[in-house]
């Protein structure tokens, strides 16, 4: 089993800059991919990014290209989400998760407890 940790949300101006990082213990051998997704009140959870863990490979999307960049460290057991040109838009509670590369949260068996992006002036 894997637990992960997610921090660095907080609030920001538009145009503003923020990094997550999610942190994994347990079972990370066996660990495929990890991704973001967000959550904003009243909307479903939605796919952000995806980063395959054992090899080359990131996945966007759309609304997030350009701006958001995916990393990982797997000597630290770590994963990033670099947030630049921060839009009111981006407001929403970020969750990390593992599990099977995909673009759908039922992909995913291992979650956060997600961290607050407020984009605001």
């Amino acid at each position: 089993q894997v637990q992960l940790v997610e921090s660095g949300g907080g609030l920001v101006q538009p145009g503003g800059s923020l990094r997550l990082s999610c942190a994994a213990s347990g079972r990370t051998s066996s660990m495929n991919a990890m991704g973001w997704f967000r959550q904003a009140p009243g909307k479903e959870r939605e796919f952000v990014a995806a980063i395959r863990w054992w090899a080359r490979g990131t996945y966007y999307a759309d609304s997030v290209k350009g701006r958001f960049t995916i990393s990982r460290d797997n000597a630290k057991n770590t994963m990033y989400l670099q947030m630049n040109s921060l839009k009111p838009e981006d407001t929403a509670v970020y969750y990390c998760a593992a599990g099977r590369l995909a673009t759908t949260p039922r992909e995913y068996d291992a979650w956060g407890q997600g961290t607050q992006v407020t984009v605001s002036s």
